[in-house]
């Protein structure tokens, strides 16, 4: 599990990003999947998710997650509870925890820490396209008047961008500054923390209130899930924020 440096400054806020290690699940969903919605047994993500939360102090009552579907679905969330179909989740009470699942795609956690609002973001290439990090702090503008100078965001664990290989029909869809091509392999690159970067940064967000992960679900799979790698058959790892009561 990994705390992001960027929160600590602020006692009031519980964040943290879980790996693959420390569950009961078995290969080849070893060993943490927190993933609902794979093949592994219930019980067994069941399990893990308790293990997680528990190490956090909170209580998987207090959780706020939804059934993501790689849109550009934003949902205000004033009770804890599952929920269905949206990729980012925004909330201003406390003792509720925002989660977003990830296995290569970017999460996104953000604290408006004016407004006290925080917010987690599930961004795939469909959802960074879409521009769901942007659009959600434009929400946040929209209906709390937040400003990028108040805001502090992680950009988290995912596929990198020498492993991210997509077809031009996607790549045309990036910047040039998040994608590159490499003409020996004849494919194109994408990379989605830059990407997820540039949207938080135009949002006026000072550089050096972002922290990026350093680690890559590919190239460090033996710590993390990653789709592509293992062909579809993986767990899923957690992105959480929230507030304190």
């Amino acid at each position: 599990m990994y705390i992001p440096n960027i929160f600590k400054q602020f006692p009031n806020l519980i964040t943290a990003e879980s790996n693959r290690l420390g569950g009961i699940s078995e290969s080849p969903y070893s060993s943490l999947n927190l993933g609902i919605y794979t093949n592994d047994r219930s019980e067994n993500v069941m399990e893990n998710r308790n293990i997680f939360f528990n190490s956090l102090n909170i209580k998987s009552s207090n959780i706020a997650d939804s059934h993501q579907i790689h849109s550009d679905k934003i949902l205000y969330v004033n009770q804890s509870g599952h929920y269905e179909g949206y990729d980012a989740l925004i909330t201003d009470k406390t003792a509720i925890n925002l989660c977003v699942t990830i296995a290569d795609c970017t999460p996104i956690l953000i604290y408006d820490s004016k407004n006290k609002i925080v917010c987690a973001i599930h961004a795939g290439w469909r959802g960074t396209i879409e521009q769901i990090v942007l659009k959600t702090l434009n929400y946040l503008q929209l209906n709390f008047k937040t400003k990028g100078s108040d805001c502090f965001a992680y950009i988290g664990t995912c596929i990198d961008k020498n492993s991210f290989e997509v077809g031009e029909e996607v790549a045309l869809h990036f910047s040039d500054d998040h994608k590159s091509f490499i003409k020996e392999k004849n494919k194109f690159y994408v990379d989605l923390k830059e990407a997820n970067k540039t949207q938080l940064t135009s949002f006026d967000i000072p550089k050096n209130q972002i922290e990026i992960s350093t680690f890559s679900t590919v190239l460090n799979n033996d710590k993390y899930f990653s789709f592509r790698k293992e062909n579809g058959l993986t767990g899923r790892m957690i992105a959480l924020i929230g507030m304190k009561d």
